[in-house]
């Protein structure tokens, strides 16, 4: 097995940016109708992504929350699955959208079939969770954040996921 050590930290290197990053996200995740769609976002993003660490606690959140685990399967192959709603697959869709960005930017084809599923405010709201979860990829990514280590910290002990 691989062993994965953390190359920085960078909640400790840059406390306050990190923390208004962090900040930024809990304010996102709280809002109410993106509470209904936050753990299928984030874990989406995250797949793509190949963020380990992100993977490994939105599934516990998710799981902690109530989310079947069939569904968080399911994730990854979304658009063959009967489980999700069209509002999901909306979500879905526009996460991928803006997480694997084309070179020529976002059809107009997805904008319109996504804004049939969400109002302008609900749109730019899941935009910025997109733009949020992205961001996390990244730095945990980039820095190797190795998934479970911050379990106790975020509650995700709970998931019952050992």
């Amino acid at each position: 097995m691989k062993t994965v050590s953390q190359r920085l930290d960078y909640f400790k290197l840059s406390p306050k940016a990190s923390s208004k990053y962090a900040e930024f996200s809990t304010l996102l995740s709280k809002t109410p109708f993106l509470t209904e769609l936050a753990h299928l976002v984030t874990l989406r993003a995250s797949q793509i992504n190949g963020c380990a660490f992100c993977v490994d606690m939105h599934v516990k959140e998710a799981k902690i929350h109530g989310e079947r685990e069939l569904r968080l399967h399911h994730v990854a192959v979304w658009r063959e699955s009967p489980l999700f709603s069209d509002r999901e697959r909306a979500a879905l869709e526009w996460t991928e959208a803006l997480t694997v960005l084309s070179p020529h930017g976002v059809s107009d084809a997805i904008y319109n079939s996504v804004r049939e599923q969400f109002s302008e405010q609900e749109l730019a709201d899941l935009s910025l969770l997109v733009v949020a979860i992205n961001g996390w990829n990244r730095l945990s990514v980039a820095f190797r954040n190795v998934p479970g280590s911050a379990d106790k910290l975020y509650g995700l002990d709970k998931a019952g996921l050992a």
